[in-house]
C-alpha cells in the first residue's frame, strides 16, 4: 500500500514574506533575538517542501517492498532500493530530531527515558545505524549488531572510554544490542553524540569492516545525519539505565508523531482543508514554541548580564592578582641574584678549602704510607728474630730434656750401687757375727786353740784378704760419691745457665710483646686517623655534592623565572585579548541594554519581578557583613534576595525547580515549619 501526501497551492499557504513581516513586527523591539529568529524562518520555509516527503519516507523505511521492473537488473534496483532507504532514513531522522528538539524546547525542562519523542529518536538513530551491517558468523550463529563500530571510539577517542567502562559495568545488559542502546544513552547525556559519531566516519577504513559499502554511515548521508545531531546539544537529557530492560526492547517507529490524523465522519472531505488546517496549526506551534524561546533568551540575556558582572569583577581581581605576583616576582628575582651571589661565594670559598684539604691530605697521606713502609719493615725483622728465639728455645729444650734423662740414669747408677753397698755391709755383719762366734769359741774351747791354730792362721790369711777387698770397696764408693757429687755439681750449673737463658729469652720475649703492642697500638692509630681522614673525605665529597644539587636548583629557579616570565607574557596577551573582548561585549552590552530596558520595565510591570540584582546589593541581608571576592554573592530562589554563602548553604526543593536549590535560613526555618504543619 502506497500513500501519497500531496501539498496544496502555494496561495492558499501564507507566504514566507508574509511570515517573515508578521514575525519582523512582533520582533522589533527585540532585534537581539535575530539568530533564533532566523532559523525559525529557515525552518518555516524549509517545511513546506520537506514535510509531505518526510511522511512519505516515513511510511516506506523497508515495510513497503518495492517491484523490481521487469526492464531493469537485480543489482540497479538493489542500489535503487538502497538509495531510497538511505533517503528515507535520512528524512526520518530529520523528522525525528526536528519534533523533538521543538517537544523539549515547548517542556522547559529536562528530558526522561519516558519521553515519546526521545524513545521514537533513538529507534530511528537504531534504524540508521543497523543499514547495511555486515552480518559476522560465530560459533553461536550470526551476529549482527551496531555495538561494534560504537566501540571503535573508545580507541580513536580516549574520553568516550568512561562512557565504555560505564556500559561494561552494567550487569543487566547481557546482549550487544542492549549495550549500544545504552552507549547511545550515555553519549546522549554527554552532549557529545555527534562528535563521537563524526569521528567514526572520519575513519572510514575502519567503518568498513562493519558496513557494506553502500551502507548509510560510509555514504554522504552519514555525515548529514552528523551535522543534524550537533541540534540535540541544546537539549538537557535526565535517562535512567537501572531498571530499564534494554535488551528486549522492540524498536519500532509510531508513525502517529509525525502524522496528523484527521477522522472524517463522513470521509468525503477535500484533502485540500485538511492541509491546510494541518498548515495554520503547525504554524501556531511553531508561534507558541518562538514566544517561549523568547522568553527562555530573555532569561538567557539576565544571566548574561549577571555572567557579565561576574567577569569585570574577576577581571578586576585578575587585574590585582597579576600586580601582586609582578610584585612577587621582583621580589624573587632580588632573592635570586642573592641567592645566587651567595652561592656563588659559598662555591669559590669551598673550592679554595678543598683544595687546601686535598693538598694536605696528599702529604700526610706520603708521610703515612713511608712510616707504614718503616713499621711494615721493623715488624718483618722483628719476626725473622721472633722465629730464630723461638728455635734457639726448641734446642734448649731438647738439650735440657737430654740433661734431665742422663740425669736418671746417674740416679738409677747410684741407687745400684747403695744396693750393693747394703749386700756388703750385710756381709761384713755377718762376718763380724761370725767372728765373735769364733771368738766365744775360741774362748769356751782354748784346749782347741792349740789344735787349730793353722787353722787360725789360715783364717786370719782369708780376714786379711776379705779386709783389703773391704778398702778397695770403700775406696770404689768413695769415688762413686765423688764422681755422684760432680755429677750433681754440674747438674746444678746446667740447671742455672738454662734458668738464666729462659729468663733472657722471656725478657726477650716481653721486649718484642710489647714493642708488637706498641706497633699495633700505632697501627690503629694511624688506621683511626686514615678512617677520620676518608670521613673527612666523604663529608668533602657530600658537601661537594650538596653545591653541586644548588646550582643545580639555581639552574632550575632560573629556568622556572624563566617560565615565569613567559607565563607573563602569556598572561598580558591574554589580559589584552580578555580586555579587548571586554570591550566589544561592553559595546555589545551596552547596546542590549539599551534596548532592553522597555522590556525590563514591561515584564517588571506584568511579572512583578522581585529577583534583586547583583548591583543592589552590597551587604549581606542577614549577617550584614559586605561581599568581596572570598565572600560572594548567592540568591534565595525563594524570596529572590541576596546573602553570602554560609547565610544560604541550605538546599531545598520547591516546586518551580525540580532538584534542590539554594535558599537563606529564614526561608529553610518557614518552609520546614510549613512542610512540618502540612505533615501532622
Amino acid at each position: 500500500i502506497k500513500e501519497d501526501f500531496e501539498i496544496i497551492d502555494k496561495n492558499q499557504i501564507p507566504s514566507t514574506t508574509e511570515l517573515k513581516n508578521e514575525e519582523k513586527e512582533k520582533t522589533e523591539e527585540g532585534r537581539w533575538s535575530a539568530p533564533i529568529l532566523s532559523l525559525a524562518k529557515k525552518a518555516s520555509e524549509n517545511l513546506a517542501l520537506s514535510y509531505g516527503n518526510a511522511l512519505k519516507s516515513a511510511s516506506l523505511v523497508g515495510f513497503i517492498p518495492k517491484p523490481v521492473s521487469n526492464d531493469s537488473t537485480a543489482k540497479t534496483s538493489a542500489r535503487y532500493h538502497t538509495m531510497e532507504e538511505r533517503a528515507n532514513l535520512m528524512n526520518m531522522m530529520k523528522l525525528s530530531i526536528k519534533i523533538l528538539i521543538q517537544s523539549a524546547l515547548s517542556l522547559g525542562r529536562t528530558l526522561d527515558s519516558d519521553f515519546p519523542p526521545l524513545q521514537q529518536f533513538f529507534v530511528v538513530l537504531e534504524h540508521c545505524l543497523k543499514h547495511g551491517l555486515k552480518v559476522k558468523k560465530t560459533f553461536i550463529g550470526q551476529n549482527k549488531s551496531f555495538f561494534g563500530p560504537l566501540e571503535l571510539v573508545e580507541k580513536l577517542c580516549p574520553e568516550a572510554s568512561d562512557i565504555a567502562t560505564s556500559v561494561k559495568n552494567l550487569p543487566e545488559l547481557k546482549t550487544a544490542v542492549g549495550r549500544g542502546r545504552a552507549w547511545l544513552y550515555l553519549a546522549l547525556m554527554q552532549k557529545k553524540l555527534a562528535d563521537y559519531l563524526k569521528v567514526l566516519l572520519d575513519h572510514k577504513h575502519l567503518l568498513s569492516e562493519f558496513y557494506e559499502p553502500d551502507a548509510l554511515m560510509m555514504e554522504e548521508e552519514g555525515a548529514v545525519i552528523v551535522g543534524l545531531l550537533v541540534g540535540l546539544n541544546v537539549i538537557d537529557a535526565n535517562l535512567c539505565l537501572k531498571g530499564e530492560d534494554l535488551d528486549s526492547q522492540v524498536g519500532v517507529i509510531d508513525f502517529s508523531l509525525y502524522l496528523k490524523e484527521t477522522q472524517d465522519s463522513d470521509g468525503k472531505q477535500d484533502g485540500g482543508i485538511t492541509a491546510v488546517l494541518d498548515q495554520k496549526h503547525y504554524v501556531e506551534e511553531l508561534n507558541r514554541h518562538l514566544s517561549c524561546t523568547v522568553a527562555d533568551l530573555q532569561n538567557k540575556i539576565d544571566c548574561l548580564e549577571k555572567t557579565n558582572s561576574k567577569l569585570q569583577e574577576e577581571l578586576a581581581a585578575a587585574t590585582d592578582r597579576i600586580g601582586a605576583l609582578q610584585e612577587e616576582q621582583q621580589q624573587l628575582k632580588q632573592q635570586n641574584e642573592l641567592i645566587r651571589e651567595r652561592s656563588e661565594k659559598s662555591v669559590e670559598v669551598t673550592k679554595e678549602d678543598t683544595k687546601v684539604e686535598l693538598d694536605t691530605y696528599k702529604q700526610s697521606r706520603q708521610g703515612l704510607d713511608e712510616m707504614y713502609s718503616d713499621v711494615w719493615k721493623q715488624l718483618k725483622e722483628e719476626k725473622k728474630i721472633r722465629m730464630e728465639l723461638e728455635k734457639e728455645l726448641e734446642l734448649q729444650v731438647g738439650m735440657k730434656t737430654e740433661m734431665e734423662i742422663a740425669m736418671k740414669l746417674l740416679e738409677k747408677d747410684t741407687h745400684e750401687k747403695q744396693d750393693t753397698l747394703v749386700a756388703l755391709r750385710q756381709q761384713l755383719e755377718e762376718v763380724k757375727a761370725i767372728n765373735l762366734q769364733m771368738f766365744h769359741k775360741s774362748q769356751n774351747a782354748e784346749c782347741s786353740l792349740q789344735q787349730k791354730t793353722e787353722a787360725i792362721s789360715s783364717f786370719e790369711g782369708k780376714t786379711n784378704e776379705m779386709m783389703s777387698s773391704m778398702k778397695q770397696m770403700e775406696e770404689r764408693l768413695q769415688h762413686a760419691e765423688k764422681a755422684r757429687q760432680a755429677a750433681e755439681e754440674r747438674c746444678t750449673k746446667m740447671k742455672q745457665e738454662l734458668a738464666d737463658r729462659l729468663d733472657t729469652c722471656r725478657q726477650q720475649m716481653s721486649h718484642l710483646d710489647s714493642k708488637c703492642s706498641t706497633l699495633e697500638k700505632e697501627l690503629k692509630s694511624e688506621k683511626e686517623q686514615r678512617q677520620s681522614l676518608q670521613k673527612e673525605l666523604h663529608q668533602e665529597k657530600d658537601a661537594t655534592t650538596l653545591l653541586k644539587t644548588e646550582l643545580q636548583q639555581m639552574e632550575g629557579l632560573k629556568k622556572e623565572l624563566r617560565k615565569l616570565q613567559d607565563e607573563k607574557q602569556h598572561l598580558e596577551k591574554v589580559c589584552e585579548e580578555q580586555e579587548q573582548a571586554l570591550q566589544e561585549m561592553g559595546l555589545h552590552l551596552s547596546q542590549s541594554k539599551l534596548k532592553m530596558e522597555d522590556i525590563k520595565e514591561v515584564n517588571k510591570a506584568l511579572k512583578g519581578h522581585t529577583w534583586l540584582k547583583d548591583d543592589e546589593a552590597t551587604h549581606c541581608k542577614q549577617c550584614d557583613k559586605e561581599f568581596s571576592i572570598s565572600r560572594r554573592k548567592h540568591h534565595c530562589r525563594n524570596c529572590g534576595d541576596i546573602f553570602c554563602n554560609t547565610c544560604s548553604s541550605n538546599e531545598l526543593a520547591l516546586p518551580s525547580y525540580p532538584k534542590p536549590v539554594r535558599v537563606c535560613d529564614t526561608c529553610h526555618t518557614l518552609l520546614l515549619q510549613r512542610c512540618s504543619s502540612n505533615s501532622s
